[in-house]
C-alpha cells in the first residue's frame, strides 16, 4: 500500500505541468487552434482575475489577417496606445438567425495612469465596414482611476430597423480612445497612452425564437418605485476580482472590505419575470481630511456584460450611499426598447454588480481596506422564459442557479444550474475524484481508475490536436437595440449609436 500511495503521489507530480497548461485550451475542453494560440504582447496583468479557460489571440491590426473567435468561449488579448495602433480586429463567421454579443473587458496594466477621456470603443461591423445594432464606449470618466472596464457590441437578427443579418463574415472592432499622451502621474509614472491595456473578450450567442410572435415594443408600464431598504445583520462575502471570478449574491445584506484602486465582482441571479435592486454603501473612514469628487461607482451587467445601469457617490470620510435606479422586470422583449436600463434586462441569468473604490481615496483617507455593505433585493415570481429554437452558447447562460447557501464561509458556491444537475464546484476531474473517494474504494482500485481515466482525457486531447477543428453548430449571438443616451457623469460614459 505504501509503495501504491507512492506511485500514485508520483503520477500527479508528473502530471502537474498539464494543469497549468489549461489557460491555452478552449472553453469546451479541446486544445487550441493554431490560430488562437496567438499570442498578445506579454506584460504583468493588473489586479483582474481573467477566465481560466481563457485562451489567447492576438488581435490584428487588418481585418485580413484577423484571428477567428468562436461563441462561448473567453480570450485574452491586448490592445495598444490611442491612435492606429490601439484598433484591433477579431473574425465572427455568423448564421442569419442566431443574435450576437460581444464584449471587451480592458484592465490597465501596473503603472498606468488614466484621464477622464480615455476609454474603450467596441464595434461589430459587416464586410463593408458598416455597424451592426449598435456599439459601445466606455470611459474611465470623473474617477479617472485605473480599473477594469468593459464596452459591448451586438448584432441582432429581428427588426427591420437592423443591418447585418445575412450570414457571413463580420468583424469586431476593438479600440482605445482618448487624448493620447495626456495623463500622467504625479509620481513620474507613464502615460497611460504609452502602456497597452490587456483584454478579455466575451461572445455569446442566443437563438432565434421557435415562433417570431409576441411583443415587438418594450413594456411601457412596471413597477418603478424604490422598495423599502434591506434591513438586518450584515453577512460577509468577499467579491471576486473579476467576470469569471464574481461571487453570488442573493437577497440579502452582505458586508465586504474594499481598498482605493481596487474593483470587486458579485453575482445576481435574476429569473424571467423578476427585478433587481441594489445599494453599495461605503463605510466612514477613521482618518483623513477632504473629500474625493467621485470616489465609489457601482455598475450592472447583464448576464452577455453589457451595461445596464450605473451610479457614482462621492466621499469625504462619512458615510455615503449609492443606489441603482429601479430596474424593469426581466423580459425578451425588453430589448426592443432605446436605453441601457430596459434594454439591458432582457435575460434571465447571473447579473453583475461591479463595484470600484477610486485609487485618490488613498491619499486623503488612507489605504484602508474600507467598509462596503451591499443590500441586493430580487422581487417577483419566477416565470417562464421565451421558446428558443436552440441553446445559448454557452449552453447555461441565461440559465439561473438553484439551490445552494449563501453562507459567507469563504465565499464559496455550491449551486447547481437549473436544468443541468452538475454542481458548481464539482464537475471536472477534481469532481470525479472525490466521487470516487466517498465511494470507499481502495488505493490500488484508484489508481487504476486514475490511470485509465487520464489516459482516455489524453489521448481524446491528442486526437484533437491532430485533427480538424470541430465545427459549432451556433455561430451567433445578439445585439441590444439601443439609442445613444447622454453620458453619465460618473464613470462610465457608454454611448450606442450605429
Amino acid at each position: 500500500m505504501p509503495a501504491l500511495a507512492a506511485t500514485a503521489a508520483a503520477l500527479c507530480l508528473t502530471l502537474a505541468p498539464a494543469a497549468r497548461a489549461a489557460p491555452l485550451q478552449r472553453t469546451d475542453g479541446a486544445p487550441a487552434t493554431a490560430e488562437e494560440v496567438r499570442t498578445a504582447p506579454d506584460g504583468p496583468s493588473g489586479p483582474y482575475a481573467f477566465a481560466e479557460d481563457a485562451v489567447t489571440a492576438k488581435g490584428a491590426t487588418g481585418t485580413t489577417d484577423s484571428v477567428l473567435l468562436r461563441p462561448g468561449r473567453t480570450y485574452k488579448s491586448s490592445v495598444g496606445v490611442a491612435g492606429r495602433d490601439g484598433r484591433l480586429y477579431y473574425r465572427l463567421e455568423l448564421d442569419a438567425v442566431s443574435d450576437t454579443y460581444v464584449s471587451a473587458t480592458a484592465v490597465p496594466r501596473s503603472g498606468a495612469t488614466v484621464s477622464y477621456a480615455d476609454g474603450l470603443k467596441v464595434s461589430l461591423q459587416d464586410a463593408n465596414g458598416r455597424n451592426c445594432s449598435f456599439t459601445g464606449t466606455v470611459h474611465f470618466g470623473a474617477t479617472q482611476s485605473p480599473h477594469p472596464i468593459t464596452a459591448s457590441a451586438a448584432r441582432e437578427t429581428s427588426g427591420e430597423q437592423y443591418a447585418c443579418k445575412p450570414a457571413g463574415t463580420y468583424y469586431v472592432v476593438v479600440e482605445r480612445t482618448g487624448a493620447a499622451g495626456t495623463a500622467r502621474g504625479s509620481s513620474g509614472t507613464e502615460p497611460s497612452a504609452s502602456l497597452p491595456w490587456d483584454l478579455e473578450l466575451g461572445y455569446v450567442s442566443e437563438p432565434a425564437l421557435k415562433k417570431a410572435s409576441g411583443p415587438t415594443s418594450a413594456p411601457e408600464v412596471w413597477n418603478s418605485a424604490s422598495p423599502e431598504a434591506l434591513l438586518g445583520e450584515a453577512r460577509r462575502r468577499d467579491g471576486g476580482a473579476g467576470f469569471s471570478r464574481a461571487v453570488q449574491l442573493r437577497q440579502g445584506v452582505w458586508k465586504d472590505g474594499i481598498s482605493p484602486g481596487q474593483t470587486r465582482f458579485y453575482k445576481v441571479p435574476v429569473d424571467w419575470g423578476q427585478q433587481v435592486y441594489a445599494t453599495a454603501d461605503l463605510g466612514s473612514a477613521s482618518r483623513g481630511e477632504g473629500s474625493v469628487g467621485t470616489a465609489l461607482v457601482m455598475s450592472l451587467y447583464n448576464p452577455v456584460r453589457g451595461f445596464v445601469d450605473g451610479v457614482g457617490a462621492g466621499y469625504d470620510g462619512r458615510q455615503r450611499s449609492a443606489a441603482l435606479d429601479p430596474l424593469p422586470p426581466v423580459a425578451y422583449e425588453n430589448r426592443y426598447a432605446l436605453n441601457d436600463q430596459v434594454s439591458g434586462m432582457r435575460f434571465a441569468g447571473s447579473y453583475y454588480l461591479v463595484v470600484h473604490l477610486a485609487a485618490q481615496v488613498a491619499d486623503r483617507f488612507g489605504e484602508g481596506p474600507f467598509g462596503l455593505t451591499l443590500r441586493v433585493r430580487v422581487t417577483g415570481a419566477a416565470g417562464t422564459g421565451p421558446a428558443y429554437a436552440g441553446r445559448p452558447t454557452p449552453r447555461d447562460l441565461f440559465a439561473v442557479p438553484v439551490g445552494g447557501s449563501d453562507d459567507a464561509a469563504g465565499g464559496k458556491e455550491t449551486d447547481r444550474t437549473a436544468g443541468t444537475g452538475n454542481g458548481v464546484g464539482d464537475t471536472g476531474r477534481g469532481g470525479v475524484m472525490k466521487v470516487v473517494a466517498a465511494g470507499g474504494i481502495g488505493a490500488g482500485t484508484l489508481l487504476t481508475l486514475t490511470l485509465g481515466t487520464w489516459t482516455v482525457i489524453a489521448r481524446r486531447r491528442a486526437a484533437r490536436t491532430l485533427g480538424p477543428a470541430p465545427e459549432d453548430a451556433d455561430t451567433a449571438s445578439a445585439s441590444l437595440p439601443m439609442a445613444a443616451p447622454a453620458p453619465a457623469p460618473w464613470e462610465h460614459g457608454a454611448t450606442r449609436g450605429r
